[in-house]
């Protein structure tokens, strides 16, 4: 077993916990993605996919299955608490690797903020009158004096979150499936969720994907904890990688599906508040009401507790190798938290919440740039490392797999909003100089094994 990263590379210092194991890592995924994800962007991938929103699941799942093939591969050989940034940095060199990290890090920071807003959509229904920021301030104060205690109870946290959001999101779609053969919707189960020639558009469907892709990130969060997992064994990082997503996929046709046939049957007002439009009218405002409440109170708070996790974590590896200030990298010597990285990413988050309160879907397109720049990387550095260093000729694991994530990506950029792109590009433009500047500092070379 490798030792334990420290704070400081040195000896003696807090380092991060070896106390996870297979099923705490598969339900940290999945609380990470939300058995609820479908939920947020319902109206947004049903408008923009034509109606065609399972097939938009479908190939989100797709697309994500190949990055998190690469993602089970890199974490077996270069297990890492930085994830993208970590495989990077050792496959591809210490400037691509920030890179990496950098832009992963507009989808870890990122995605939290989405969380906390939605939260306050969800609240505002059910309490109008209450600003969202009064809300967004009080679910980061949560999230984080919950994580700051060690990630063992936020596992606890995990389990109960997912086990109530599945036994609630099963009960509507009984309710939904009675309310279709009632007449509501399409009247029945039909395949027009899936495919109809009628309203398919390769250039929508792809615009829709790219939305949609919100709903799986998380999958990929596990790989942050690969420092974390007990006995250090590097195959069990993968293996829950691979389940989170097959379970969520699955899991995620199933629910868009119903949702899917009940949809024509009502003209959606506000499109991020689709789901709770679309219960009141199809089973009754109090299944809405059960449904708001479930997300204010079991998945605001559940779906960012693994999201602060994540991205303190990058952060905690990046600060450690010296690509940000150092004091990013102090672990708590109690709780074995990385708590500096995580009170200014929790700063950070709240800030881009409360600005974008009122912008939900450019925010989520936003996410989805840096989580498709971070898998663009990965797949690439799975290239780098096998195929160029190693010379692999295991075809399928090391070269069919990263070159089949890659196409898929980029025929998902190319749906990418006109803003989402913008903020992207800008983002990476500062990234480059500051890496340049790391650079001319010395300060990108490696000094700690990874």
């Amino acid at each position: 077993m490798s030792p334990p990263h420290t704070d400081s590379g040195t000896a003696g210092a807090p380092s991060l916990k070896r106390s996870l194991r297979y099923w705490d890592l598969v339900l940290y995924g999945l609380a990470y993605i939300a058995p609820f994800a479908p939920f947020s962007t319902l109206g947004f991938v049903w408008s923009e996919s034509n109606g065609l929103i399972v097939l938009a699941y479908v190939l989100g799942g797709v697309c994500m299955y190949f990055t998190a093939q690469s993602y089970a591969i890199m974490t077996e050989t270069l297990p890492s608490a930085g994830s993208v940034y970590g495989f990077a940095r050792q496959s591809l060199g210490t400037f691509p690797g920030f890179i990496a990290g950098w832009m992963i890090l507009l989808d870890y920071l990122l995605i939290p903020a989405f969380v906390y807003v939605l939260v306050a959509v969800a609240l505002e229904t059910l309490l109008p009158g209450i600003d969202r920021g009064i809300w967004i301030v009080a679910m980061v104060t949560i999230t984080t004096l919950v994580n700051w205690f060690g990630i063992t109870v936020t596992s606890r946290a995990n389990f109960i979150s997912v086990a109530l959001q599945v036994i609630i999101i099963a009960g509507f779609l009984v309710l939904g499936v009675i309310a279709l053969y009632s007449g509501k919707g399409n009247g029945a189960l039909t395949l027009k969720p899936v495919f109809d020639a009628a309203t398919f558009d390769a250039g929508k469907i792809f615009s829709a994907t790219s939305i949609c892709i919100m709903s799986f990130l998380g999958f990929d969060a596990v790989s942050t904890l690969a420092e974390e997992v007990e006995g250090g064994d590097r195959r069990v990082v993968g293996r829950a990688i691979i389940a989170v997503l097959v379970m969520s996929a699955a899991f995620f046709v199933a629910v868009t599906w119903v949702l899917g046939n009940l949809l024509p049957g009502i003209a959606i007002k506000d499109q991020a508040a689709a789901v709770y439009e679309l219960a009141a009218w199809a089973t009754g405002p109090w299944t809405a009401m059960v449904l708001a409440w479930s997300y204010a109170g079991i998945v605001g708070l559940s779906n960012s507790l693994p999201m602060q996790v994540g991205v303190a974590r990058v952060v905690f590896a990046m600060g450690r190798d010296r690509q940000f200030p150092k004091f990013l990298a102090r672990v708590h010597p109690r709780y074995h938290t990385p708590y500096m990285g995580m009170l200014v990413t929790a700063a950070l988050s709240l800030g881009v919440a409360l600005y974008m309160k009122n912008r939900l879907d450019d925010l989520a397109s936003i996410v989805n740039f840096g989580a498709l720049s971070g898998f663009l990387f990965l797949h690439v550095s799975v290239l780098a490392y096998f195929v160029v260093k190693r010379r692999s000729t295991a075809w399928l694991r090391h070269w069919l797999v990263p070159i089949c994530g890659i196409i898929v990506v980029l025929a998902v950029f190319s749906g990418m909003s006109a803003l989402a792109a913008r903020v992207g590009c800008a983002w990476l433009l500062v990234g480059l100089v500051y890496g340049l500047v790391l650079k001319s500092q010395h300060r990108d070379e490696l000094h700690a094994p990874l």
